[in-house]
C-alpha cells in the first residue's frame, strides 16, 4: 500500500505537463499593429488599424475604445472579452502573429509587435 500512497503523493506534486491546447501562457507588453499583405507594384504591407490591439498586462489588452482580457494556450491567442472578443490568433513567433479565421486556418493578416516604452 505504501508504494501506491507515494505514488499518489508524487503525481499531486507534479505540475500539469499535458493541458488540452498547450501550456497556459503570457504575452509580453507592446503594441500589435495589423496589416495585409502588399504587392511588388506597392507597399509590402497595408496597414488595418481596426485590427490593433496593445498587450497591457499578462491577460489585458487594449483598443481605443476599451480593453478586454486574452488568454493564450499554446501558440493560440483567444480574445476573450473586450471589443475584440472572440478574435483568434496563431502565435508564429514572440513578435508575430496570424489572425485565424471562422475556418479555423491562418489568414493573410498578420499582426507585429512593437514595444511600448513607457515615457
Amino acid at each position: 500500500m505504501k508504494p501506491l500512497a507515494a505514488l499518489f503523493v508524487a503525481v499531486l506534486a507534479a505540475p500539469a505537463l499535458a493541458v488540452p491546447g498547450g501550456e497556459i501562457g503570457s504575452l509580453r507588453p507592446g503594441a500589435y499593429q495589423c496589416e495585409m499583405p502588399g504587392d511588388a507594384t506597392g507597399a509590402a504591407g497595408l496597414r488595418t488599424p481596426d485590427a490593433d490591439f496593445d498587450i497591457i498586462t499578462a491577460n489585458t489588452y487594449a483598443r481605443p475604445e476599451g480593453r478586454g482580457t486574452y488568454l493564450l494556450t499554446g501558440d493560440l491567442l483567444q480574445l476573450t472579452s473586450g471589443p475584440l472578443k472572440g478574435a483568434k490568433y496563431h502565435r508564429v513567433s514572440n513578435n508575430f502573429m496570424r489572425q485565424i479565421g471562422p475556418d479555423g486556418q491562418d489568414t493573410a493578416m498578420r499582426c507585429v509587435r512593437r514595444v511600448l516604452y513607457k515615457r
